[in-house]
């Protein structure tokens, strides 16, 4: 069992309600969930002439798009999002570079990022309306992106 503050710091996993979220040319935004951080690559099934004794082969095909998905509560006269997406026009897109970071536990130097390379908005979507709640009003972002790489610290 590691015993000093600095095994434990090394050896024990880093939580994840601590991290920050950069988008190129968007000044700071506090997200309260970010998800989709996904590498993932489509499968290819081969069959040939031995494939009914030793049955169809499978290998990775090309990378799929990153799908990522951000929220933050609704703030007045924050139109950061809205100004992205209404950026769009038929064939033209403003992309941009996203960094996700998880933090260390001062909140200063980030474990790993995250690297999402030329993404675009797809979808934003607003809060639901609920007469009966006093829940704070999320929306939410999605992108589509070219890739991802992590990065370790």
């Amino acid at each position: 069992m590691p015993t000093t503050k600095d095994n434990i710091k090394a050896s024990y996993p880093t939580p994840v309600f601590h991290y920050n979220v950069e988008i190129d040319g968007i000044d700071a935004i506090a997200f309260s969930e970010v998800s989709g951080l996904a590498i993932e690559y489509e499968t290819i099934t081969y069959k040939d002439g031995l494939s009914c004794k030793e049955g169809a082969k499978h290998m990775p095909g090309i990378g799929t798009p990153v799908k990522m998905s951000m929220k933050k509560g609704v703030v007045k006269s924050d139109s950061k999002l809205y100004d992205w997406i209404s950026d769009i026009n038929i064939a033209t897109v403003n992309k941009k570079d996203i960094t996700v970071s998880l933090m260390d536990e001062t909140g200063e130097n980030p474990v790993v990022s995250w690297k999402v390379s030329n993404a675009f908005p797809t979808k934003l979507d607003a809060p639901g309306f609920n007469a009966t709640s006093n829940e704070v009003a999320i929306e939410s972002l999605d992108v589509m992106a070219d890739g991802l790489k992590l990065e370790y610290s």
